[in-house]
C-alpha cells in the first residue's frame, strides 16, 4: 500500500482542487497516467430514481466531444447498482465486462478495462472506468491501486454534484426573483414604494410601527391594490429581513392539498408521496410567511392554522412527530372577514389571532395623487422590458388616467400602461386605446360619491365646488352620514352602510377616518 501513497496523494489533491468533474477528471487522468497504462478515464453517475447511468467525464485522445450519453432504455440497473455498492474492482476485456455488467460501458469503448464502484457515506454515486486500447495491459497488481483511488474519485463526483445543485438553485432563485419583480412592477427589490410620501403615507407609518415587532399583521384591501408590496415592506424592515419571505396564494391551493402544501408530508403518507416534503411553514422558518387571500382557506385548514399561530407547533401529513417553527405571519384579504365570521364562514378565534394589527390599504381611486408617479414608473419599466424607447404619458393621458375609477387598482394601471406601450410601439403611449371603452369621463366617474375616483389636481382640490356650492368632500360626507343614519351606525353586513353605498367596508372606514366621521353618533341611544 505504501507504494501507492504518492499516487493516492496526487489524486486527492486534484479531486479537492477542481470542483467541476470535467476539470478534475482531466487532472486526475494525467496523474494516473504516470503509473498506469491509461488511455481513457471515464466517470459515470448513477441515478437510481430515474434508472439512469449518465456519463460525467470521458478523457483521452479519442474521447467523444459530448459526455451526455446515458444508458439505453430497457437496461436493468439493479445488478450494476449492487456491484457498485460492493466497491469490488472488475478487470478484463471490454466484451467480458459488458457481459458481466450490462450497461456499465458506453458503446464504442473497447480494449482492456479496470473499473470500480464509487460509494460515499453509504450512497452509491456511480463508477470509475479505466481503459487502455491495448488488450492485456492491466494486471492483477493494478486492482488494489484502483481500490485505493475509489474514495477520492467518489469525492470528485460528489463535489461536482453539489456544485451543479447549487448552480441550479441559484438559477431558480434568480428566475423567481425576476418573476417577482415583474409581478410587483419593480426593477429592484429595494426600490422605494411609489406613494410612500403620498397616498400611502398613513399605511407606511403603520408599517414602520409594526415591522420591528413579531406581531401578526392583517392587510386589508381590494384586489390589485398592492398588498404583497406592503407585506414585503414589513418583512424588509423587520429583524427577519435576512430570512426567507414566502408568499402563499391561499385561494389557489386545492382543498385536498392544503394540508400538504402548508405543513408538508412524510414519505408514503398518501398516494404519490414518494418523498418527504417540507411545507410552506417549514420553508419560511426564521422568516415571514405571507398568506394572501387568507379568507379562502377551508374551515379544516383554519383549525390547523390557528394551532401553529398559537404555539408554533404542527405535524406533517402522515407524521407523528411534533415540529416547531419560528415564523411571522402576515395575512391579507380583499374580503370582509368580520362579515364572514358573523356568517360562520371564518373562525372567530382565527380572526382575532391574525387581526392583531390591521392595515387598511386604500384603493387607487382613493389616492389619485399617486397615479402620475405610478404611471411614469410603469411606463419606464414597460419600455425597458419590451425593448422600446421610453415614452411618458402626456398631460392629456394623465387627465384620462386620473378620471378613470381603476376597479383593478394598481395591477390594472400597470396593465393599461404596458398595453399602451405595446400599442404605441415606441412612438408614444396609446393610453386612450389602451383604456378602450373603460375610460370614464370625470362626470360619469363621479356618479357615486362614496367611491369617488381619482380626479385631476384641480378637480380633487378640497376647494373645488360643484353647482350647489359644496366641496367634493362635503358631498361625500353627506352621503356617508345619510347611509349611517339609515343603517343605525352599522357599517358591515347585509344591512350595513357599506352595502348601501356599494363599497368595501374597509374602504368605507378609511374614507370615514379621513373625513372625521364618527359612526357611534348614529347608533341608537340605549334606555
Amino acid at each position: 500500500m505504501d507504494r501507492f501513497l504518492p499516487l493516492l496523494l496526487g489524486v486527492w489533491q486534484q479531486a479537492c482542487r477542481n470542483i467541476r468533474i470535467d476539470a478534475s477528471a482531466e487532472a486526475i487522468a494525467a496523474v494516473l497516467a504516470r503509473r498506469l497504462p491509461l488511455d481513457h478515464l471515464l466517470i459515470r453517475q448513477l441515478d437510481p430514481a430515474r434508472a439512469q447511468l449518465a456519463m460525467l467525464a470521458w478523457t483521452g485522445q479519442h474521447a467523444p466531444p459530448s459526455t451526455a450519453e446515458t444508458t439505453s432504455p430497457g437496461v436493468e440497473l439493479e445488478p450494476l447498482i449492487a456491484w457498485c455498492g460492493t466497491r469490488q474492482v472488475v478487470r478484463g476485456p471490454a466484451e467480458t465486462v459488458t457481459r458481466r455488467l450490462p450497461g456499465l460501458l458506453p458503446a464504442g469503448l473497447c480494449g482492456n478495462i479496470l473499473a470500480g464502484g464509487l460509494v460515499l457515506e453509504g450512497q452509491v454515486l456511480g463508477a470509475a472506468i479505466l481503459a487502455t486500447e491495448q488488450p492485456g495491459r492491466f494486471s492483477q497488481e493494478h486492482e488494489p491501486m484502483l481500490a485505493a483511488l475509489l474514495d477520492p474519485l467518489a469525492v470528485a463526483v460528489q463535489n461536482d454534484r453539489l456544485v451543479r445543485e447549487l448552480t441550479a438553485l441559484r438559477e431558480a432563485a434568480e428566475a423567481d426573483r425576476a418573476k417577482l419583480l415583474a409581478r410587483l412592477g419593480r426593477q429592484d427589490i429595494t426600490d422605494p414604494i411609489v406613494g410612500a410620501e403620498g397616498g400611502l403615507r398613513e399605511v407606511m407609518h403603520r408599517v414602520e410601527l409594526v415591522a420591528r415587532a413579531d406581531t401578526p399583521v392583517l392587510i386589508l384591501g381590494e384586489t390589485g391594490s398592492g398588498k404583497e408590496v406592503v407585506a414585503r415592506a414589513i418583512h424588509g424592515r423587520s429583524p427577519r429581513a435576512s430570512g426567507p419571505f414566502l408568499r402563499v396564494n391561499c385561494g389557489a391551493i386545492p382543498p385536498e392539498l392544503a394540508d400538504s402544501e402548508l405543513f408538508g408530508h412524510e414519505r408514503g403518507s398518501f398516494t404519490g408521496a414518494a418523498a418527504q416534503r417540507k411545507g410552506w411553514f417549514e420553508r419560511a422558518d426564521g422568516g415571514t410567511l405571507f398568506l394572501d387571500e387568507v379568507g379562502e382557506l377551508s374551515p379544516a385548514i383554519q383549525v390547523r392554522l390557528l394551532r401553529i399561530l398559537q404555539d408554533g407547533t404542527f405535524q406533517r401529513v402522515g407524521g407523528e412527530r411534533q415540529l416547531r417553527v419560528d415564523v411571522r405571519v402576515v395575512a391579507a384579504t380583499h374580503r370582509d372577514l368580520g362579515a364572514m365570521v358573523g356568517a360562520g364562514q371564518f373562525r372567530a378565534d382565527l380572526w382575532y389571532r391574525i387581526n392583531v394589527f390591521p392595515i387598511d390599504l386604500p384603493a387607487l381611486r382613493e389616492r389619485p395623487q399617486d397615479i402620475p408617479a405610478m404611471a411614469t414608473s410603469f411606463a419606464l419599466r414597460a419600455a425597458a422590458r419590451l425593448g422600446l424607447p421610453p415614452r411618458l404619458p402626456t398631460p392629456e393621458d394623465m387627465e384620462r388616467l386620473l378620471a378613470y375609477p381603476w376597479p383593478g387598482n394598481v395591477r390594472e394601471l400597470a396593465a393599461v400602461i404596458e398595453r399602451a406601450a405595446i400599442l404605441g410601439n415606441g412612438r408614444a403611449l396609446e393610453v386612450p386605446t389602451a383604456l378602450g371603452g373603460n375610460a370614464a369621463t370625470p362626470a360619469v366617474a363621479a356618479s357615486d360619491p362614496a367611491t369617488t375616483p381619482a380626479r385631476t389636481p384641480a378637480q380633487k382640490s378640497e376647494e373645488t365646488r360643484d353647482d350647489t356650492g359644496e366641496t367634493l368632500d362635503e358631498v361625500v360626507r353627506r352621503r356617508i352620514e345619510a347611509a349611517l343614519a339609515d343603517c343605525l351606525g352599522r357599517i358591515e353586513g347585509p344591512f350595513g352602510a357599506a352595502r348601501r353605498l356599494g363599497v368595501n367596508p374597509h374602504t368605507l372606514r378609511a374614507r370615514m377616518r379621513r373625513l372625521g366621521i364618527d359612526w357611534t353618533r348614529f347608533r341608537p341611544l340605549r334606555p
